[in-house]
């Protein structure tokens, strides 16, 4: 399913669907939240009323508590991050926190640090230069994890264009920041997509109307990386739009000379581990399976809301509503 806010939407089908109302999110604090996205069965929250983020895991009903470390002061740097847990470790979790920043000597960089809940505390700061030509009024997409590193799109807050590609190498813990392709370089950021390309490695993808580009990064026999256009998906020959109808509808009317872009659709999520995508379009609200190209209808939203899905699994016999030695599960109140 998906949290819209705090709310979490169940998407599947009985027997496997989520109670209604049963993994959303009880908050005992007030202020300004913004998610951070969901991995392997936990939901990263930043909270910067209170300049903490909270992991929550909806299995367990457990709400871990994590002061931001010194250096990311999101009053001056818009900061992002992402949670997840090393391959076979389900007790700990790690988080990492990424920002930009101007220094004394007006040289831009990246810098990112890295929380372990097996050790309570952050590790060192970690940072690689970026280039001065970027604006200052920098931003990030939600965290996407290809292979062992994570990505976030860079973007320009003032105009909403997507300016690079921020890479956190889990294995390596170094940051790295990586160009576009050129051909659709400095598109706005609802456009586009991070993902896991066809085969493995980094991919994206990049709406143009109702084409949807699937892009991705290959590396030559020199070791050179640049990026590749593979598939165009017609999205309006894929997903059952009634265009003509909707042409035809007054209160759906948008003229060309308001350079709006409402009729075209629009990406507002994505679930990484199975690769796929939720649209939306004047119609419906479609997830659209990037391999497969499978689709399905889900609730319809305002287009400006933004999906932010959970995926998990739970051992067969628990049932939903039971925790994973299948006891019942309790709100935090």
């Amino acid at each position: 399913g998906f949290f819209e806010g705090f709310r979490f939407q169940p998407t599947m089908d009985p027997p496997n669907r989520v109670p209604d109302g049963h993994f959303s999110v009880r908050i005992d604090t007030g202020g300004m939240f913004r998610n951070f996205g969901s991995r392997h069965g936990l939901l990263l929250t930043f909270h910067g009323t209170g300049n903490q983020l909270l992991v929550w895991d909806p299995f367990n009903v457990a709400q871990h508590r994590v002061a931001v470390p010194p250096g990311f002061d999101e009053k001056k740097h818009f900061i992002s991050g992402a949670v997840y847990r090393a391959a076979g470790d389900i007790q700990h979790f790690q988080v990492v926190l990424v920002s930009a920043e101007t220094d004394e000597l007006q040289h831009r960089q990246v810098i990112a640090r890295v929380y372990s809940s097996e050790t309570g505390a952050w590790g060192d700061r970690i940072s690689t230069p970026c280039s001065s030509k970027l604006p200052t009024n920098m931003g990030f997409s939600l965290s996407v994890l290809v292979g062992h590193s994570l990505y976030w799109l860079f973007v320009d807050i003032s105009t909403g264009r997507v300016d690079g590609i921020v890479e956190f190498d889990l294995e390596m813990q170094i940051l790295a920041v990586k160009p576009m392709p050129v051909d659709i370089a400095k598109e706005k950021q609802g456009k586009f997509q991070l993902m896991r390309a066809e085969g493995g490695g980094l991919g994206i993808l990049f709406l143009l109307k109702f084409s949807a580009q699937l892009w991705k990064m290959e590396t030559d026999s020199d070791g050179v990386a640049s990026w590749v256009l593979g598939r165009t998906v017609e999205l309006d020959k894929l997903l059952p739009l009634n265009l003509e109808e909707e042409e035809n509808s007054e209160e759906e009317e948008c003229s060309e000379e308001e350079d709006n872009e409402f009729p075209f659709p629009g990406i507002q999520g994505f679930a990484e581990y199975n690769n796929v995508v939720f649209l939306w379009t004047h119609i419906h609200n479609f997830t659209v399976q990037l391999e497969s190209l499978q689709f399905k209808k889900v609730s319809r939203t305002h287009m400006l809301a933004r999906y932010h899905p959970f995926e998990s699994a739970y051992a067969a016999g628990t049932g939903i509503g039971g925790g994973h030695d299948g006891t019942k599960l309790l709100h935090n109140t």
